[in-house]
């Protein structure tokens, strides 16, 4: 059967890989404790749930407006000046179907065939497969575990050329948990100065799972703010992942070609989920912070193990819920029955003899690495480690 050739410019996320292949498992009756996906193990808040109940009362069962309801875009812009000091108004505003479609719209309306995208590694899987359907040219800049895996003025300045038309990061970072400081996105700001033709895609969906202190955004500098484009949404501050809501915040030109691009690709975002996500945007964050200090918790159990095992290298995550640690030590290794070659047979491993998911830090531009989460209950993560110490103990 003759398919598009579409198809042969991206790959399957090796996230939804792992995770289809841990359920296979399950399916046969094994017990496999999930580290691999990034989704938070908590419910939905009270206050969500009962909006969400409130609106299907309210008969909200009507198509939406392709860019979200109006009172719903003026509920972002009062969460942005709440919580990061930035005046937007409802036009800089377009809610999507997670923020997945958000970075698609967003990188298919500024990005041209042939256009280059600089990508600081390791970086989030989808970025660069969403670049190469745009059919612009991925740009991957190494950066070091010594920095946290944060790019370096000087990296940024050797990247960037005439034929960059965006740049793309999230802070808080997955997979690496790294979280950009106020000082080291003001340095990176004098470098973007100077090729006034660059977007700035940041993505910000980890921003409310953050140990270090208050989230910075480089939409901040008011100099840049027209040229960044905020990637924000439901699922990992509000535990809302099934939910599917994504924002851009933008100027208002990118936020009108995102809108025609939605308007043949999806239309409007689901109307239920568009008035929980006003009472999410606008209401009480005490369940968000406590769910964060229940994931700071978690992360410093999960060093004190890591920090036994030998071979793990890794930077303490600053925010998110994953620890990144390169494992090339294992590379070479047998158990008498398979030979660890790469950190994708490292992962495969795990899953066959440990029976607990991880992803490949392939995936993510660093294949001496693996993302390990600790979006779990803290009992199935002792139980995880465990399995996992005692797989690694075999490889000789």
């Amino acid at each position: 059967m003759q398919l598009s050739t579409r198809l042969q410019l991206f790959n399957e996320p090796e996230t939804l890989k792992m995770a289809k292949l841990g359920r296979e498992l399950r399916a046969k009756g094994i017990d496999v404790i999930d580290l691999s996906l990034g989704e938070p193990d908590f419910d939905t808040p009270q206050h969500i749930k009962d909006a969400a109940k409130k609106a299907i009362d309210d008969n909200y069962s009507h198509y939406t407006p392709v860019a979200g309801y109006p009172d719903l875009r003026e509920a972002v812009c009062v969460k942005l000046k709440r919580d990061n000091g930035l005046d937007y108004k409802p036009e800089n505003i377009i809610v999507s179907t997670g923020a997945k479609q958000s970075l698609a719209n967003a990188v298919w309306a500024v990005v041209s065939k042939g256009d280059e995208v600089v990508i600081p590694t390791p970086y989030w899987v989808t970025y660069s497969e969403i670049v190469k359907l745009g059919e612009g040219v991925v740009k991957l800049v190494s950066t070091s575990i010594e920095n946290k895996y944060k790019i370096t003025p000087a990296e940024l300045e050797e990247a960037l050329t005439d034929k960059t038309r965006l740049f793309m990061f999230s802070s808080p970072c997955n997979p690496s948990g790294s979280v950009y400081s106020k000082q080291e996105l003001e340095a990176l700001a004098v470098v973007f100065r100077k090729y006034p033709n660059v977007y700035i895609l940041s993505d910000e969906i980890y921003e409310y799972i953050n140990f270090v202190g208050k989230h910075e955004s480089i939409a901040q500098f008011d100099d840049l703010k027209d040229r960044v484009i905020i990637i924000n949404g439901l699922s990992k501050g509000f535990a809302m992942t099934g939910y599917r809501l994504g924002i851009v915040a933008a100027h208002p030109d990118v936020v009108k070609a995102c809108e025609k691009l939605q308007g043949q690709l999806t239309s409007g975002t689901n109307s239920i989920t568009q008035r929980a996500a006003i009472v999410a945007f606008t209401g009480d964050l005490r369940p968000s912070q406590e769910m964060n200090k229940e994931f700071e918790r978690r992360k410093k159990r999960v060093l004190e193990i890591m920090n036994g095992i030998e071979g793990f290298k890794f930077a303490e995550p600053d925010g998110a819920f994953y620890v990144f640690p390169t494992v090339s030590q294992y590379f070479g290794k047998t158990d008498g029955e398979e030979v660890i070659k790469d950190a994708d047979d490292l992962c495969m491993y795990l899953l066959n003899k440990a029976h607990v998911s991880t992803v490949t830090g392939r995936a993510f531009g660093e294949p001496t690495a693996i993302r390990i989460s600790f979006a779990n209950s803290m009992e199935k993560i002792e139980e995880a480690w465990k399995r996992i110490i005692a797989a690694l103990a075999k490889l000789k």
